[in-house]
């Protein structure tokens, strides 16, 4: 019998201990409960607002000082996303295709691209052409934002940077593709 008022005593003591210390609840998604440093303070404690009391599953044994609160685990986290999407459109927006219509002249100072929307949805594209000379060597290369409607295709001018500079252009290059800006 003096065995087991020991035992009840310092079951009883565990429990507190391990009460105190974890503030009622395991503090997952409370407040720091320091609030001498101007932050306000609170948090943890039966007092919690978010804490569903009649749901939950604690377990707490002498001895071993076993103690697990199940009521945090009731929050769904209704911040992260799923099914892959997310906030961001661009994620699922495909890049245009690019093709080069016509090249810079000694009459025109620009290269003329058809720019293919593959989107339901019209958005700006990043246009880029390389303008290169007889040698492969890049002359100029300039990039052009420009608006296309959904599934619809726009012939965009892209210029060269300065006047002069289509006499020692000897062919255009354009990237395939071009990214959503």
């Amino acid at each position: 019998m003096h065995l087991r008022g020991r035992g009840l005593k310092f079951t009883a003591v565990a429990a507190l201990v391990v009460l105190s210390l974890t503030g009622f609840s395991s503090g997952r998604g409370h407040g720091s409960g320091r609030g001498g440093d101007g932050d306000g303070g609170g948090g943890g404690g039966c007092s919690s607002s978010s804490q569903d009391h009649d749901s939950s599953s604690s377990t707490m044994s002498g001895g071993g000082g076993t103690y697990r609160d199940h009521d945090d685990d009731d929050h769904d986290d209704t911040g992260s996303s799923s099914g892959g999407s997310s906030g961001s459109t661009s994620a699922s927006v495909r890049d245009a295709r690019v093709e080069l219509v016509s090249c810079v002249t000694e009459a025109d100072d620009y290269a003329t691209v058809e720019v293919t929307n593959p989107n339901s949805h019209g958005y700006y594209f990043t246009v880029t052409v390389r303008f290169l000379d007889a040698g492969s060597g890049q002359v100029d290369v300039r990039s052009v934002d420009e608006f296309v409607a959904g599934n619809d295709a726009a012939k965009v001018r892209v210029p060269v940077s300065r006047p002069g500079l289509e006499a020692r252009i000897d062919r255009c290059a354009p990237d395939p593709y071009a990214p959503v800006e």
